[in-house]
């Protein structure tokens, strides 16, 4: 017999959720599946505000499913483990990033790129093997299969780690995947946000000369004497951009707003690698003869899979990688909403769940 809602997900949760392309969160009363023999049940203790959660929100990607529940930078403490969990045990501390299942036996999934796997499930709006909507890390409990949790260093901060689990895993897998990541060559940076400033600290922690490339000004500073950029440049000004045709071996792109990337292009060496991490609304213009004539590729990039995503928060730990942040209660949630698209944020929101998340809202 099959088994009904209350069976399959027995155990009370509470979060806040959108309800329609409005994007405003509130309280909302759900439910997880029960701790299975291969699950860790995570207590939620804080969870990072992406930009994709934004966008989902307001369903500008045409695939949000409402009630939804955003989060998938979420760091907590293990308080169950499944019989058969080895990787896991209560009171660790653990995270979950942007999948929590994929089919596990496909070319990706072999790979470990079980995120570019065709059957990949998202941390929240998507749904799950047993039919139901997956609810992200807005919310007190989440229960993931251990494949999919990652362990976090004893030494990492909770708060300023969680960010990492998206942010930093998508700005990791490409320096690593493209060959990026020898020490002495030059990349630029274009963005300085929630992305672009945790790429920033993973291409010097890797020994790479970085120019942070920017629309605006006033980040220079921040950029060079706090963040260690090498060099700034003004994506709107001709003539710096002038200055610095052919000096790129790789360019990180995190800019999700429409931007024109023919001047980009431009400052790569030949052999040069412009790879798109922002994920923009409408297409960007792709001059091909560029492209040609300096032999350079043009790729995209998302997160990585579990194995690298280990790898790149141990990295952090090792490296003091942590992203930069503001936090804040569950309640001022629509207000960070508010600021996010407006880019008022250094550099990443990150919820204070267990202290702000309060069950009788």
């Amino acid at each position: 017999m099959e088994k009904s809602p209350e069976e399959m997900h027995p155990v009370k949760a509470f979060g806040w959720a959108a309800r329609d392309n409005s994007g405003i969160l509130s309280p909302f009363k759900f439910s997880r599946r029960a701790t299975g023999d291969k699950d860790v049940k995570l207590k939620i203790l804080y969870c990072g505000i992406c930009h994709s959660d934004l966008h989902q929100l307001k369903n500008e990607w045409g695939f949000a499913t409402y009630p939804l529940v955003p989060g998938h930078e979420i760091v907590g403490e293990v308080t169950e483990v499944g019989s058969k969990v080895e990787k896991f045990k209560v009171g660790e501390k653990a995270g979950v990033g942007c999948l929590v299942g994929s089919c596990r036996s496909c070319e990706n999934c072999s790979n470990d790129t079980e995120n570019y796997c065709s059957k990949a499930i998202g941390t929240y709006s998507a749904k799950y093997t047993d039919g139901t909507p997956t609810y992200g890390g807005y919310s007190d409990i989440i229960v993931v299969d251990e494949h999919f949790v990652v362990r976090v260093p004893e030494n990492m901060p909770l708060d300023s780690a969680a960010p990492l689990l998206c942010a930093g895993i998508t700005t990791y897998s490409p320096l690593r995947y493209f060959g990026l990541d020898k020490p002495g060559l030059h990349i630029g940076v274009v963005g300085l946000g929630g992305l672009g400033h945790v790429g920033v600290k993973f291409a010097k922690a890797l020994g790479l000369k970085v120019t942070v490339i920017s629309t605006s000004q006033s980040k220079q500073k921040e950029a060079i004497e706090r963040l260690g950029a090498d060099s700034f440049l003004i994506s709107t000004d001709p003539d710096q951009l002038q200055a610095a045709m052919g000096t790129m071996d790789g360019i990180l792109d995190t800019v999700s707003a429409n931007h024109p990337v023919l001047p980009l292009i431009g400052l790569l060496k030949t052999n040069g690698k412009f790879i798109v991490l922002g994920a923009a609304e409408k297409p960007l213009e792709l001059p091909v003869f560029p492209l040609v004539m300096g032999r350079k590729i043009v790729a995209g990039s998302g997160i990585g899979g579990m194995k690298e995503t280990q790898e790149m928060i141990d990295f952090a730990a090792k490296h003091n990688i942590t992203a930069d942040i503001e936090v804040i209660p569950m309640d001022y949630v629509n207000t960070a909403m508010e600021r996010l698209a407006k880019a008022d944020v250094k550099y990443r929101f990150v919820i204070d769940i267990a202290k702000t998340l309060k069950a009788d809202e």
